[in-house]
């Protein structure tokens, strides 16, 4: 019977009424919300928590129940998960449920619910300039010559969009293979300008580099994007995007009476007789 207390409060929430929920609460009821850092102790301050949540149209299920029975009030603490009908998604989270009897029925008169602290993500800290020598690692992989040190670098979902590939390159060996083909220039880059931001577990670092291939001599430049990402204790590169300089790429004008004059430029080298 105490377990199927938290039906009534459930079939409150399917209701989709913030009143017909709060109703479930004891006059002198507390609510210590899952998402909210204000405590709800009274029945104004209750509604006002469930006129938001129920936008998801939750609905719980318990998966864990330890209950105590007392005299006129018992309490079943444990694990529940709701189904939001909004979005489809799951969440996971620890409750307290105190009832008391009250004018005739049992009542929450305390209800504590905290998401899961073993799944809450901590933020693995990081500066600017170490967001940067990030690039330093994937260059590193470069001058290795060895295209599955560079795909290493990227996450398992990792993105790349290449600069000389019209293909995304979405799995280790769609990386792996585009690499294999780059390496062969033997390239090695440098940022020479970029833009960073930090955020919780993810860092992003886009702006102009520039390569120098090693195997002609060549430098091309272009424009970068790194998004990087905590995994599995380290950062890794969740996307790359890499283009050509646009305004580079643009075709030169020339008019067809234009062309035919070029002829008189390498006659005109005839005529000095310098091979030069």
């Amino acid at each position: 019977e105490v377990k199927n207390l938290f039906q009534l409060w459930n079939s409150a929430l399917a209701t989709e009424d913030p009143d017909a929920v709060a109703k479930r609460y004891s006059k002198e009821g507390v609510l210590l919300p899952t998402v909210s850092d204000i405590p709800r102790t009274d029945y104004a301050l209750i509604k006002d928590y469930f006129v938001g949540f129920l936008k998801k149209k939750p609905q719980g299920e318990i998966l864990e129940s330890h209950v105590t029975i007392g005299s006129n009030w018992c309490q079943d603490a444990g694990i529940y998960e709701f189904t939001m009908g909004a979005t489809g998604d799951k969440v996971k989270g620890r409750y307290s449920f105190i009832y008391v009897w009250e004018d005739g029925e049992w009542k929450i008169n305390h209800h504590h619910s905290s998401i899961m602290p073993e799944g809450i993500v901590t933020a693995e800290p990081i500066t600017k300039d170490e967001v940067r020598d990030l690039f330093q690692l994937w260059n590193g992989a470069l001058a290795t010559l060895d295209p599955k040190k560079v795909a290493d670098r990227y996450a398992k979902r990792g993105v790349l969009l290449p600069t000389v590939s019209d293909i995304p390159r979405t799995d280790y060996p769609g990386i792996e293979d585009y690499f294999t083909n780059f390496l062969k220039l033997k390239p090695q880059g440098e940022i020479e300008s970029g833009e960073i931001m930090i955020g919780t577990n993810w860092a992003q670092d886009a702006g102009i580099y520039e390569f120098t291939m090693g195997a002609t001599g060549a430098k091309v430049k272009g424009r970068y994007t790194f998004v990087y990402v905590f995994e599995d204790g380290e950062w890794k590169i969740s996307q790359h995007h890499s283009s050509v300089m646009p305004e580079a790429s643009k075709p030169q004008a020339i008019t067809e009476a234009e062309v035919k004059n070029l002829f008189q430029l390498w006659n005109s080298a005839l005529a000095t007789e310098d091979p030069d």
